[in-house]
């Protein structure tokens, strides 16, 4: 591990995302992952009808887009320890730092949080469906709320807990594979009547390598909650009892653990493409879900963050 993976490169990873974020005119892995994505989708599913065919097809891309990313990060790392071995490093740090989601979840909620505060309600429309799949034009000023705690939460799990962990047990390339993983099922893993067959085994695949970054995130939030607001027993009273009641069995983890440190009531009903879904509803309306929990939730978030990267520290350093 030692070798592999030392503190320096680790800690700058993190810096690196913190400051730098992923910056929109610079070429990002998961553009490229999207657009291979896209076009294996319109010579597959466009040009097929039986429902086990697109399994098939859809395995395909589910294995085979996260194992080349695998092998083609690696093949980078290695060519550019052969160049020289400080230029090692600094590929590592940037491909490690891609991976993660820190500093651009922070803006985007931020920006939210802004045209609230504006008064905007048509802005922040527009900013939350930046970050949720969900219908956005009529959402009212809680539900704009609502979803972006839900954001903040689900997303600590799959941007920043999740690749930090890959990033700890195999490096920027496991990392890389997990990002495959995750932008697949952005992408592909709906139960719509499109997406059923052909993105099964992406979602299967999500649902496996999230299982253990959505509890540690969990935990990592109500150690947060203790520290900021009191509340981490609440946190987890709250994870424990109402996690499982999501749909997915990952991401009511976060969001449980979020509502109860912040005393509010998350999930409920959200439309999707005009499709009206009703979901279990995640902790006690203690408080409303108003403008002013935006940032408390980030520092959440932030101190969720910190108590991972020191963990994992620990565990690298030792």
């Amino acid at each position: 591990m030692a070798d592999d993976l030392t503190g320096f490169k680790f800690l700058a990873v993190c810096a690196l995302d913190l400051m730098v974020g992923d910056p929109r005119w610079l070429p990002h892995p998961v553009r490229l992952m999207g657009f291979i994505i896209q076009v294996y989708e319109g010579l597959t599913l466009e040009r097929i009808s039986s429902p086990w065919i697109k399994r098939t097809a859809g395995f395909g891309l589910a294995v085979g887009l996260p194992l080349g990313c695998f092998f083609v990060t690696q093949s980078i790392l290695e060519w550019a320890e052969l160049v020289h071995e400080q230029f090692g490093i600094v590929i590592w740090v940037v491909l490690g730092s891609t991976t993660l989601a820190g500093r651009d979840l922070w803006v985007h909620a931020m920006r939210v949080h802004r045209a609230l505060r504006m008064g905007s309600l048509v802005s922040a429309r527009v900013e939350v469906g930046r970050l949720v799949g969900r219908d956005t034009a009529d959402l009212s000023e809680e539900g704009i709320v609502r979803a972006t705690v839900e954001s903040v939460s689900e997303n600590t799990s799959d941007g920043i807990v999740a690749p930090l962990i890959y990033l700890a047990f195999g490096g920027p390339a496991c990392a890389m594979a997990y990002k495959a993983i995750s932008t697949l099922d952005s992408m592909v893993g709906y139960r719509t009547d499109r997406y059923r067959d052909f993105g099964w085994a992406s979602a299967r695949a999500d649902d496996l390598v999230n299982w253990v970054p959505a509890r540690l995130t969990a935990v990592a939030m109500s150690v947060a909650a203790a520290i900021r607001l009191g509340s981490g027993l609440s946190a987890w009273q709250i994870c424990r009892r109402d996690a499982r009641r999501h749909p997915s069995p990952n991401s009511g983890w976060p969001e449980a653990a979020m509502a109860g440190a912040l005393g509010v009531q998350l999930g409920g009903s959200n439309m999707y493409g005009g499709v009206l879904e009703a979901r279990a509803r995640l902790g006690d309306p203690i408080a409303p879900c108003s403008i002013a929990l935006i940032p408390v939730a980030l520092q959440v978030m932030g101190m969720a963050y910190g108590i991972l990267v020191m963990g994992i520290m620990a565990w690298v350093m030792w």
